[in-house]
């Protein structure tokens, strides 16, 4: 395993060609990012890019990435999470250190066994809602339906009882801009976020939006106590274990926030790619609907199910491997060498999941789509470090089973009724975003039984 070290002989990264005066290499990154990414491989474990005058180690070696995210004491969020706290605040997705410690632990039991067991209830629900409001030959867009489950599903986990209606049709209303800006704001320079122009009118208007409502709620929440077992509740009533102390209303407002982005993006992203990937693969929809018709049957999926759905995990991972995150970033804390390279104290390191897992060095026919390469007796099953869909280390995302459980639930509960066929003539491509997401997705149910 790579080690952070903080003495010996050190080189420089190289820095990748092609960089222009002043811009650096921003216009390669802004016409093609993925491309750019998954090219940088090519030049080195440990490489530096310049976005304008901003330099960025980039590490394209997954033990190094492994490195930085278990040792996380030396290193902190980085730029892009930064750039993201008018929309996250002091949530635990931007914070570090002995602080989000303390938030991780009282926001942990939220997303025990038990709660995740009653949050899936609320899922197979809305999961059996979109499936049964379908017509056969109708076409849908699955990014839309695949977005309004992860929302409705993750609202009404949040939030309970006629009060919250209002916070939930602003949800639908506003983070979807939140979520398309996202990668564009953390990006682009600072200086930029005080001009009036239509992006940052949006961007910031829907994120103002957002946490007044979210405020409006809990301060509601106070005035009319009840016996509500929502998140937000839970939220509200937790105390650290090591201090005694809960949480502010403003803390909880953006731990909120953070639970309504990592339920949603993730999940509705992979779910419309995962239902492309079948309509591409007519043999791996076949072995997941005799699968789901084995478990489930002709009757509503239940939580009880997904244990089960061993293939169909399979195809869940293997999306997830071609269609994962594009970009996080760390910030050197302390000068150090890694992998023999000098990080300077303050210099901001970068790595693309999404360049990693489809590195052909680390996984065997990379661009080929196999679930079966993640079947626990073949040999080349991939290995924990060089699949990072959720992170790693203290800053792993707490609610990677959640994201498992809602994602499942959804696509056995579509699978159970319908094949959905790709409509003809449409080209689906990769649009930059947090997560790369399908330029459209119409896809027109045929009925399977």
């Amino acid at each position: 395993m790579t080690q952070v070290e903080h003495n010996g002989p050190a080189s420089q990264a190289p820095v990748v060609p092609g960089r222009l005066p002043l811009l650096g290499h921003a216009l390669q990154l802004w016409r093609e990012p993925i491309a750019f990414f998954e090219s940088l491989r090519n030049h080195g474990d440990i490489v530096r890019i310049d976005i304008g005058t901003w330099p960025v180690h980039v590490l394209t070696d997954p033990e190094h990435v492994h490195a930085v995210l278990v040792q996380a004491h030396q290193f902190g969020r980085g730029r892009i999470f930064d750039r993201l706290r008018p929309v996250f605040g002091n949530g635990i997705v931007t914070t570090d250190g002995e602080f989000h410690r303390k938030q991780r632990r009282m926001m942990q039991p939220a997303f025990q066994r038990n709660h995740i067991a009653d949050y899936a209830q609320v899922m197979c629900r809305q999961a059996e809602e979109m499936a049964t409001s379908w017509t056969a030959g109708r076409e849908v867009s699955m990014v839309t339906e695949a977005r309004r489950y992860a929302l409705s599903s993750v609202a009404e986990m949040i939030f309970s009882g006629e009060m919250s209606r209002p916070a939930v049709a602003e949800v639908h209303r506003s983070l979807p801009i939140v979520l398309e800006g996202m990668l564009v704001r953390a990006v682009m320079p600072k200086f930029l976020d005080g001009l009036p122009i239509p992006y940052n009118r949006r961007f910031d208007g829907a994120a103002a939006r957002l946490r007044r409502i979210i405020d409006e709620v809990i301060a509601r929440y106070g005035d009319e106590p009840g016996d509500r077992e929502d998140l937000l509740s839970l939220l509200l009533s937790s105390v650290d274990t090591e201090t005694g102390e809960g949480m502010s209303a403003e803390q909880v407002r953006d731990e909120v926030i953070a639970i309504m982005f990592a339920g949603t993006e993730t999940s509705a992203t992979t779910l419309s790619w995962i239902f492309h990937e079948l309509g591409r693969h007519p043999e791996v929809e076949k072995r997941l609907h005799a699968e789901v018709d084995a478990v489930v049957g002709n009757r509503p999926v239940r939580p009880e199910d997904l244990p089960r759905l061993t293939y169909t995990h399979s195809v869940f991972q293997e999306t997830l491997r071609l269609h994962s995150p594009l970009l996080f970033t760390r910030r050197a804390l302390v000068p150090l060498t890694l992998g023999g390279v000098a990080i300077p104290e303050g210099a901001e390191l970068a790595y693309s999941p999404h360049a990693l897992h489809r590195d052909p060095a680390l996984f065997r026919d990379a661009a080929r789509f196999d679930p079966d390469r993640w079947h626990e007796d073949t040999d080349e099953r991939p290995r924990a470090h060089r699949y990072l869909p959720f992170g790693a280390g203290q800053h792993k995302c707490i609610g990677d089973s959640f994201a498992v459980a809602e994602i499942l639930t959804a696509v056995a509960s579509v699978a159970s009724r319908w094949r959905l066929v790709p409509a003809p003539g449409v080209t689906v491509r990769e649009v930059p975003a947090g997560i790369p997401q399908p330029s459209e997705l119409p896809m027109i149910p045929a009925a399977r039984r």
